[in-house]
């Protein structure tokens, strides 16, 4: 009936770009968690600098408006 030679299954490249999508993605997101974890380990370990007094005023600006 059909004389016309069976083409390949176009879905099969799609499929195949898909899983190498998907594996791609999902060692981006293994390698994304194991950064933040790094960093939340660093920031765990880490003093408190903002909790060290007053406000931090390099310039000097407030001793400035103290003496006015």
């Amino acid at each position: 009936m059909n004389d016309r030679p069976k083409r390949p299954d176009a879905s099969g490249g799609k499929r195949e770009n898909r899983v190498v999508q998907q594996r791609r993605l999902s060692a981006a997101l293994r390698e994304n968690l194991k950064r933040r974890k790094a960093q939340a380990r660093g920031r765990a370990a880490a003093p408190d600098v903002g909790d060290a007094g007053g406000p931090h005023d390099s310039a000097g600006i407030a001793d400035d408006k103290r003496k006015s």
